[in-house]
């Protein structure tokens, strides 16, 4: 698996998972945990792509 496959794959996991934080931290819920998490998926896989694209 290539590292921009993996990238692919971290950002497609942390946008929804992003989502769902910012929706739990409106309603009564832990949405934080959630909002970190994905961020940091979102994050990491976004800079993975980008990083596999320049080479």
């Amino acid at each position: 698996m290539s590292e921009r496959q993996v990238g692919k794959v971290m950002a497609a996991v942390g946008a929804p998972l992003t989502l769902a934080g910012v929706a739990m931290h409106f309603l009564p819920g832990p949405g934080f945990p959630f909002l970190i998490i994905g961020l940091a998926l979102l994050v990491t896989g976004l800079a993975m792509v980008a990083s596999a694209r320049r080479r």
